[in-house]
């Protein structure tokens, strides 16, 4: 439900800025690194072209991870660390069970806390601070499955 807000204003340029491609789950390889986060976006400026591969070599701008009993863990921890490395400028976690949104920028390659969202709050957060919408869409019966 994430993608469908952000996709038409910024990566379809339909009510907003445009340029970006948002793609879930996306299959991504960096150096050692091979990961899949829940959804990525790149500004097109730093990829005009989208690649015909497999997986994206380039290091996403932006990583969402969609919090779960199953990779929880992982994401807040060792996947957190691994977008840091690799200079990944945005990374956001969508928590359903605690209908929460947390939004990092990464600052002298430490993340830093720039938006603590819950429940019903507009979200206008950077890299797409330009279009809003209702947190409350991710928590409908739709939004959070």
């Amino acid at each position: 439900m994430l993608g469908a807000k952000l996709t038409p204003a910024f990566d379809e340029g339909v009510g907003g800025p445009g340029g970006w491609w948002l793609i879930d789950e996306p299959e991504i390889h960096l150096a050692e690194d091979v990961l899949v986060p829940d959804i990525a976006g790149w500004r097109r400026e730093r990829l005009p072209v989208f690649p015909d591969a497999p997986h994206f070599a380039l290091r996403p701008d932006w990583v969402c991870e969609v919090l779960s009993p199953s990779t929880r863990t992982y994401d807040l921890t060792a996947k957190r660390a691994i977008y840091a490395r690799h200079g990944v400028n945005h990374l956001w976690f969508v928590d359903p069970d605690a209908k929460t949104l947390e939004a990092f920028e990464l600052r002298d390659g430490s993340w830093t806390l720039i938006a603590a969202l819950h429940d019903n709050e507009i979200v206008r957060i950077a890299p797409f601070d330009a279009v809003g919408f209702d947190l409350g869409v991710l928590w409908t019966d739709t939004g959070s499955q």
